[in-house]
């Protein structure tokens, strides 16, 4: 029994209303730091809060159980830099900069990156991973090519969110089945109807971009100077793609995350000490500050200057806020509220599974975190699923495609601020040539629309209802 009152609906829709004013009016048009624009919404939420009766212990717990929800995140990201700095360490980063540029042409690069993510995160069900291995590589081959970067930052996010959805070893997979009480195979089978259309989608779409930038082939002189540049700094042959091997055999046998990237980062310093001749203590100094590449060429050296602990401060402390600001909401009830009273007013079919969708966005904005906005969404919106009669893979379905898919274009969620970390592009440059994640959610909603991909549950067997009623 809480010793609070609940807020309105009215309440809760200026409290959230506010939160999105003052973030993207914020950005937008003062351009004022993302951290201290979530700092304000913090207060901002408080206020409203110590409005309802809630003292500010109570407000200062909620804060504190938003961030100890989302710590396996700040874990991550701690593991993610040194990751980086290994990689570069041991030549992996450098490599396969080196062998891409000699295997990939402008014509195909775009389409062959997009089926390379969607590849590597579907078979490490990460794609954070992907973005800080293969994502960074493919930002330098882009870079060396002459392809927009956000371009290319776009086709990277749209491969890894692929993999993330449809992995079967995919933590946002398996909480999205597991929210919803459905099967796995259930829950990623019934993802197919609204994901191949939109990845077959995705993929045209950068088969023509990269058709557009058919004619930047690199000259013979060109390309001699940037695999010279990496030589001088790297040993390279085939043995230092060995990191990325050991990622992916620990992936593919189910390992935690954390375990499959430190066996990588193990590797890569045993390489650049053996192979790289790099000393013990520098390379164990740049797991925390970064690698620092001295080619001679500005390009190569801003691509491999990366890396590190200190390189995800910035990430990390924006998690922390966006995390205590989810916190407080989640303490008040504001979207909890929100959405109830939206579901009071839904009447169809499509129009609920539309709202789920939409609330795994709005969760994210408020929340910053995907794994609280699925779990959210699972517990809010179940009982209507099952009262429309509809299987629960339905709603597991709807949970990935607003909450998994809008976390990266969201600049102070967890996931957007990693990106930004990792890849040096805020989601709001990168956003609009990230295809698959705003196609996908789009797509289901117009097909639930048209009576496409509606499952109900019946006695005998899963059909396909003509629902939209």
């Amino acid at each position: 029994m809480t010793d609070y009152k609940d807020p309105g609906f009215l309440h809760s829709l200026i409290c959230f209303g506010g939160v999105i004013v003052i973030v993207i009016a914020g950005m937008l048009w003062l351009e004022i730091s993302l951290h201290s624009l979530l700092v304000i919404a913090v207060v901002w939420v408080a206020g409203h809060s110590y409005g309802l009766g809630i003292n500010y212990l109570q407000i200062k717990s909620g804060m504190i159980a938003g961030i100890v929800k989302g710590l396996g995140a700040i874990f991550i990201f701690f593991l993610i830099g040194i990751l980086v700095a290994a990689l570069i360490e041991g030549g992996t980063i450098g490599g396969l900069i080196y062998y891409g540029l000699y295997l990939l042409h402008p014509t195909f690069f775009l389409p062959a990156g997009l089926i390379l993510c969607s590849l590597m995160s579907l078979a490490t069900g990460t794609a954070w991973g992907t973005i800080a291995t293969i994502g960074v590589v493919l930002m330098g081959l882009g870079a060396a090519l002459g392809i927009p970067l956000p371009l290319v930052a776009g086709m990277i996010v749209s491969g890894a969110s692929f993999g993330d959805k449809m992995s079967p070893v995919s933590d946002t997979t398996n909480l999205a089945a597991m929210s919803a009480n459905t099967d796995l195979y259930s829950h990623i089978k019934s993802m197919l109807y609204t994901t191949v259309p939109t990845y077959i989608i995705s993929l045209i779409l950068f088969i023509f971009l990269g058709l557009y930038y058919s004619g930047q082939t690199l000259s013979a002189e060109e390309l001699m100077l940037l695999t010279d540049s990496l030589e001088s700094e790297f040993l390279i042959n085939p043995l230092t793609l060995l990191p990325l091997l050991v990622l992916l055999v620990f992936s593919l046998r189910r390992a935690p995350a954390e375990v499959s990237m430190l066996a990588s980062v193990v590797t890569g310093v045993l390489l650049a000490v053996t192979m790289q001749d790099r000393s013990i203590t520098d390379v164990l100094n740049s797991l925390h500050t970064g690698y620092v590449a001295n080619t001679g060429m500005e390009s190569i050296d801003d691509l491999l200057s990366r890396g590190g602990i200190t390189s995800m401060m910035w990430t990390m402390s924006l998690a922390l806020i966006a995390m205590s600001l989810g916190g407080i909401l989640d303490k008040a009830g504001f979207v909890r509220v929100l959405l109830g009273g939206l579901l009071s007013r839904i009447k169809r079919t499509a129009s609920l599974m539309a709202t789920t969708i939409g609330a795994g966005v709005a969760a994210n904005m408020s929340m910053g975190e995907g794994y609280l906005s699925i779990i959210f969404g699972g517990q809010i919106f179940r009982e209507s699923f099952e009262e429309n009669n509809l299987e629960n893979h339905m709603l597991s379905r709807c949970l990935e495609e607003g909450a998994t898919l809008s976390t990266s274009l969201i600049p102070w969620t967890t996931s957007g601020a990693f990106i930004t970390g990792v890849l040096g592009m805020s989601p709001l440059v990168y956003g609009p040539w990230t295809f698959f994640n705003y196609i996908n959610p789009l797509l289901s909603i117009a097909l639930a629309y048209m009576g496409f991909g509606i499952f109900r549950k019946v006695a005998a067997s899963n059909q396909q209802g003509s629902t939209a009623r």
